[in-house]
């Protein structure tokens, strides 16, 4: 007798794609309000309002894509992968155009790609398989050393565009998937003092702007008119959100432009200013339950891999939206990082949208069809 489980596509996780399309719908309405609203134009092909919708179509449809796509496709192409990912990062520095004094993004006439926000998952599917295959020996040095090489290089070429932020989520994604993969709380201290002991040097390879971000961070009334300034105006627009916000368009900070870098780093300010602490604290949660949603893929994977690549992307979002609000509270100092399917720009959306399509092909094939008797699993 054959005992047929139920359909793949019963396992999707709606929940997870519910909470991501509100996060994006949220992110549209509060682009909108710190774009359209203050100027008064028309929404156009170029508005960032339209951009973003394109960006949130495209990559819903990739997702879903991905999702049909079996997960192990990946695994064979990791070299690929990894060469391909080092050498767009390197092409930046040859063709790359120059934006606030960084160098990150390839203009594609039609679209500006950020190869930094694509090499989050690649590097997450390229350290994934290796630590995979080498399972039983993440406990080691070497092996460890091996795979952090995979993320290291790619990192120095993001550290040098310079993208501190993108950095600084590579580094501690590759960290979190470690840990998930049985490297020792020992070896984490020995990292963690390494840190501290190269911190100097690491210090004075820092641009000018960067360093008095940090000394900012460290001492906020320090420079309030110049390298504090968007961390005070983001800081008074939150407060001035009290409960329940200035409502839609109508957060003086934002509107009257006092608060700069509105649809990007420091959305969520606008979002706190005019949806309130109980908007903010919704935003917060659809975070939170993406992030364990994700987790539970993690839990269900049916292999290592699927594992450490739910894992990987888990921590990726985590981290990321920990630090953007950070940065908006005056928590963290300010390093350039969006927040998640909310903040503007096609790059990072698309590389989430795809991930979590990704997770969701690990869902769909954590379980096979097992014929009774046999011992075989068939997906």
């Amino acid at each position: 007798m054959e005992r047929i489980s139920r359909p793949r596509f019963l396992h999707f996780d709606f929940w997870l794609f519910g909470a991501t399309v509100l996060l994006i719908g949220i992110g549209i309405l509060m682009i909108y309000s710190a774009t359209a609203c203050i100027t008064g134009e028309s929404l156009d092909w170029q508005s960032p309002v339209i951009r973003q919708m394109i960006y949130a179509l495209a990559g819903i449809v990739g997702m879903i894509l991905l999702t049909i796509l079996d997960y192990h496709f990946y695994a064979p192409l990791r070299w690929l992968i990894w060469f391909g990912t080092i050498g767009l990062l390197a092409i930046v520095f040859v063709i790359g155009q120059i934006t606030h004094g960084a160098q990150r993004w390839i203009d594609l006439r039609v679209f500006l790609l950020q190869p930094s926000e694509m090499s989050k998952l690649a590097l997450i599917l390229v350290t994934a398989k290796y630590m995979a295959d080498h399972e039983a020996e993440m406990a080691r040095w070497r092996h460890l050393g091996i795979a952090f090489f995979f993320a290291l290089v790619p990192m120095g070429l993001v550290y040098f565009q310079p993208d501190l932020g993108t950095t600084i989520v590579i580094g501690a994604t590759f960290g979190v998937m470690a840990l998930a993969a049985g490297m020792r709380l020992r070896d984490v201290l020995i990292i963690l003092a390494l840190a501290v002991i190269f911190a100097w040097p690491l210090w004075l390879t820092l641009r000018p702007y960067q360093q008095d971000r940090i000394l900012t961070f460290l001492d906020p009334g320090r420079d309030p008119l110049g390298s504090g300034y968007n961390v005070v105006q983001a800081r008074i627009a939150i407060g001035s959100g009290q409960w329940w916000g200035s409502g839609f368009c109508g957060g003086p900070q934002s509107q009257l432009r006092f608060l700069r870098i509105r649809q990007t780093d420091f959305i969520f300010s606008v979002i706190s200013e005019e949806l309130g602490f109980f908007g903010a604290l919704f935003v917060m949660a659809l975070f939170v339950l993406i992030v364990f949603r994700l987790i539970r893929v993690a839990n269900l994977a049916r292999d290592t891999y699927g594992k450490l690549i739910a894992i990987g992307i888990a921590g990726v979002i985590f981290i990321q939206s920990f630090v953007n609000m950070g940065m908006n509270l005056g928590l963290m100092p300010v390093v350039g990082i969006p927040l998640p399917f909310v903040s503007s720009g096609g790059s990072s959306l698309l590389t989430l949208l795809t991930a979590e399509g990704i997770a969701q092909s690990i869902l769909l094939r954590h379980r096979g069809l097992k014929l009774e008797g046999s011992g075989k699993r068939y997906t």
